[in-house]
């Protein structure tokens, strides 16, 4: 389907049973908001194990993967017909520190049915915006991208 807006589903690591479980969180474009959100939704069902902790997901979520241990170049996640799966995935490793600048690997795995390249870097040039700009809101960086477009 065509949505307005996703909602972000992510992975919650549990230390001892060494196991994940999902969360998802509705999206707020004030981001205070969202993050107060965010962070209750963590209170509340950060330590349920099991696929599902917070029940109930809404049909338009994306996925974001944390992989804390390990920076890297590239990352794939091969999805059992993954030929269907139009939603975006995204993936997050180990920051590091080189050439005087802390780096984040960010790995975007999209559907060309969906998304383009165009569109993908697109996307990828606002979030390199955003340590720069920390005081800006997603939409004031959409505006921005909009005036160099």
């Amino acid at each position: 389907g065509i949505y307005d807006q996703l909602e972000p589903s992510y992975t919650v690591f549990h230390r001892e049973s060494e196991t994940f479980s999902c969360l998802w969180t509705r999206y707020d474009e004030d981001f205070d908001t969202f993050c107060r959100a965010y962070q209750a939704d963590l209170a509340a069902y950060g330590a349920v194990e099991g696929f599902q902790g917070k029940p109930s997901p809404p049909p338009n979520v994306f996925n974001v993967s944390m992989v804390p241990w390990e920076s890297f170049d590239s990352f794939h996640l091969h999805l059992p017909k993954g030929d269907r799966y139009l939603l975006p995935i995204f993936t997050i490793g180990k920051f590091y520190a080189a050439e005087g600048r802390v780096w984040l690997p960010l790995a975007a795995q999209v559907h060309h049915a969906v998304c383009d390249g165009f569109h993908l870097c697109r996307l990828i040039d606002e979030v390199r915006r955003w340590p720069k700009s920390p005081s800006a809101k997603p939409a004031e960086f959409h505006r921005a991208q909009e005036s160099l477009s």
